[in-house]
């Protein structure tokens, strides 16, 4: 069983426009709904946008008042807890993707009416929409920028301590909070996202052993690019052995199949499977004794194969078995073709009989082309090769 552990695939890792030549054997394919279960994962679920949020400082609302109502001032207004976010992803042809979030900020803080003090609380629907874009590519790393960020401020709703709430004090909250919320969320959301891109390229751009006998380092070749179903990327590995050479493989253009309903697509070159199986498999050379017990024939074509020899010779009388060696000889080659996948190896097939006294004798030396059948699949993170004598 060869087992190869599959590259990261988040962010930029995106979907591959059937139209779209890739360079280096390698490329990957996300649909737009998995890359949004990504970012959400990353932004939301795990805390981030609430961790930036949390430390948001909002400014004093103040209200003069008037001849119906007393003077209204709000301090010490923060964030208590971002309430049902919601992401969104939509590619954007020739620029990037979309990015929409939608949540309810939930902010308390300190209402003084009057002479009247007490708590308030105040709930405010939020969308902040922001355009992203890739650019300034070197040495497989992108910059992210956001453009034209919008931040719409909805339904508001406030509660007081003592229950009592006037118009003014609504009115208030609201022209404030509308004026001055868009230009606080959209730097934090300008910030959580170059947080995310530099935590997920980090994903696309590693060191991954294979085995004691190698190493493949992959990571951006180019700018990701979009089109209108798609966001994708093109992958630049090196396959290396131990000590740092290279081994090469084709980086002629090839092409991905549409995506269609998967979520996911990953391409891998023949020639740099290849690569990377002169690596896995790397056979030392096997002796076998055929002795009764391991192959139950052995006997017999012993007997045939002295008969055949000259009688004088002294190292082929007794009861020396006879040998098998078996040694690997050239790289494997990994055949790819429609819903079917082989692997060829050529061994070198030796046959002796080792005398008594220590001498051998050769008697075949032979080799022999085997082809195995491939059976593909993904298990914990890795593509496994499933190897089996055709």
């Amino acid at each position: 069983m060869t087992m190869l552990k599959l590259f990261g695939i988040v962010f930029f890792c995106g979907l591959l426009s059937p139209s779209q030549e890739v360079l280096s054997g390698l490329s990957c394919a996300v649909s737009p709904g998995a890359m949004q279960n990504v970012l959400s994962d990353a932004i939301l679920q795990n805390g981030l946008l609430q961790q930036h949020l949390q430390g948001l400082v909002l400014p004093n609302i103040m209200g003069e008042g008037s001849l119906l109502s007393a003077p209204t001032s709000i301090t010490g207004l923060h964030l208590v807890k971002v309430r049902l976010p919601r992401l969104s992803v939509v590619l954007l042809p020739g620029i990037g993707i979309r990015l929409t979030i939608t949540a309810k900020l939930q902010l308390s803080g300190n209402c003084l009416v009057g002479l009247l003090s007490e708590l308030i609380d105040i709930l405010v629907d939020v969308k902040i929409t922001a355009n992203i874009k890739c650019t300034n590519f070197e040495s497989g790393t992108v910059q992210v920028v956001i453009e034209d960020c919008l931040c719409i401020v909805g339904a508001i709703k406030i509660k007081l301590l003592s229950g009592l709430l006037s118009l003014s004090v609504n009115e208030i909250v609201l022209n404030q909070l509308t004026s001055t919320l868009p230009s606080l969320l959209c730097p934090v959301v300008d910030i959580v996202v170059n947080l995310v891109n530099i935590q997920l390229l980090g994903t696309l751009n590693a060191v991954i052993p294979v085995g004691t006998a190698g190493t493949i380092h992959y990571q951006l070749a180019s700018l990701p690019f979009t089109s209108g179903l798609y966001l994708g990327l093109d992958l630049d590995g090196a396959v290396k052995q131990v000590g740092g050479s290279v081994i090469p493989h084709d980086s002629s253009p090839s092409v991905l199949p549409p995506l269609l309903d998967k979520h996911l697509l990953l391409g891998l070159r023949q020639s740099f499977l290849n690569a990377v199986l002169s690596l896995l498999i790397q056979i030392p050379p096997r002796t076998f004794t055929c002795t009764p017990e391991a192959f139950s024939g052995a006997s017999r074509l012993q007997e045939a194969i002295l008969t055949l020899v000259p009688a004088g010779c002294s190292a082929c009388h007794g009861t020396s078995p006879l040998n098998i060696k078996l040694t690997l000889s050239g790289n494997p080659i990994i055949l790819l073709e429609d819903n079917k996948a082989t692997v060829e190896l050529s061994v070198m097939i030796h046959l002796f009989i080792k005398g008594l006294d220590g001498s051998i004798l050769n008697l075949l030396l032979l080799k022999a082309d085997l082809d195995l059948n491939v059976q593909v699949s993904i298990a914990g993170g890795r593509l496994v090769l499933g190897l089996s004598l055709g």
